[in-house]
């Protein structure tokens, strides 16, 4: 049961171009915006931080910034991110084999090593206490340019923040998300949580 519900989306008439963004990357406005326009400056701060962390003409796929999304939500424990960022990787040209196959992005030929190192970095990033250290740091340089560890690292810190959010209010999960959830992460032991709905 949520911490606090969500609003209709016609409480705040000034976010529905934020709004507007969120079901353009979901498919639907999630309940966290919809919690959180009780303070309407941070629904549109968050707003503006996502259209620059997830920029479509940036020099990381955007669907793999979901991806990463994912791997720090899952280190961080936040289900509710957990799938709602998959959902995302597939709007954002993601292949469902490859979101399928994410339990084994280590040894998945649909997974580069470039992008294993970054999803290891994700998970690393999003642990509690932080586990970037050197050696991985020089991994990712192997592959990754500096303004694209910048971009990786923006996609893992915005949903860091989500993570954070969601978990503390026990935000609940919209049903494509939890169905996201049943197919593809409930064989990892995801349940949806404290998210579940009723």
């Amino acid at each position: 049961m949520p911490l606090l519900d969500p609003l209709p989306p016609e409480t705040t008439p000034e976010l529905a171009e934020d709004f507007a963004l969120f079901t353009r990357i979901l498919g639907f406005i999630p309940n966290s915006l919809l919690t959180m326009q009780r303070v309407p400056a941070m629904v549109h701060g968050f707003g503006a931080l996502t259209r620059a962390v997830m920029d479509p003409n940036g020099s990381v796929d955007p669907g793999f910034k979901r991806l990463l999304a994912h791997f720090c939500s899952r280190a961080a424990g936040c289900q509710y991110c957990e799938a709602h960022s998959l959902i995302a990787a597939e709007l954002h040209d993601v292949p469902h084999d490859k979101v399928v196959a994410l339990w084994e992005y280590q040894t998945s030929p649909l997974y580069s090593e470039a992008e294993r190192v970054a999803l290891d970095f994700a998970l690393a990033a999003g642990a509690v206490p932080n586990a970037v250290d050197e050696p991985l740091m020089a991994k990712m340089r192997e592959h990754w340019r500096e303004e694209q560890i910048v971009e990786i690292l923006g996609a893992i810190a915005l949903y860091g923040f989500l993570n954070r959010w969601n978990d503390s209010m026990a935000t609940e999960i919209e049903a494509p998300a939890q169905a996201m959830g049943d197919e593809v992460l409930a064989k990892g032991g995801w349940t949806g949580g404290k998210h579940k709905a009723g």
